[in-house]
């Protein structure tokens, strides 16, 4: 009689795994096709295994989404840091790190804006968004302290520069740059919002 080999409940850590397969799933099939039990199969535990990390497949959905946040915040915080001095240096730098990001994982970032402003979402998830985006926003208010910028509310002045930066990331990820050098577009991107920020 055949017999099945039973599949172990833990799995190293389990957790990170799991949301390293679910990305690569995401990336290949898109959100649709994520299911916590073939992520089961795929690394190796039992169909319940997950469910000791996440409840269900939204509960997964919202720690990729809070994962993407993170990362995305790292990569924006080191390239200003690195950047020379200056508002305009420091925002080329963030534009620059924000389009590679966004391009490298377009169905990450749809993800996690999707899951970002869908009811329900999670305080933990809103706390993560907004921290990505915190060293930018504060960039900006700075640059209007220093006369640098228009007046006005620095949120509006980054939702300008954001739909802008989204707007390239549409582009870029429909194939429209495909024979451009990115860095030099949003090079021109900058460029032409300094001339449009700046003070009159």
């Amino acid at each position: 009689m055949a017999t099945t080999e039973a599949r172990p409940y833990h799995h190293g850590n389990l957790r990170s795994e799991l949301l390293e397969r679910a990305e690569q799933t995401l990336r290949a099939r898109g959100a649709g096709e994520l299911s916590l039990r073939e992520l089961a199969r795929d690394v190796g535990v039992s169909h319940a295994a997950p469910r000791r990390h996440f409840r269900d497949k939204q509960a997964l959905l919202d720690a990729l989404a809070g994962n993407g946040f993170e990362r995305l915040g790292r990569e924006l915080d080191r390239a200003m840091a690195k950047a020379g001095p200056g508002f305009r240096a420091r925002l080329a730098a963030f534009a620059r790190a924000y389009v590679r990001f966004a391009s490298r994982n377009a169905a990450l970032l749809e993800l996690m804006f999707a899951v970002k402003h869908r009811a329900g979402a999670t305080e933990e998830l809103k706390t993560a968004a907004e921290r990505a985006f915190a060293r930018p926003l504060a960039l900006v208010g700075e640059a209007q302290a220093a006369g640098e910028v228009v007046a006005g509310d620095p949120e509006h002045v980054a939702t300008v520069l954001f739909a802008a930066l989204q707007g390239l990331v549409s582009m870029a990820n429909s194939g429209l740059l495909e024979d451009a050098n990115i860095d030099d577009v949003v090079t021109e991107t900058i460029d032409g919002l300094m001339a449009g920020l700046s003070p009159r």
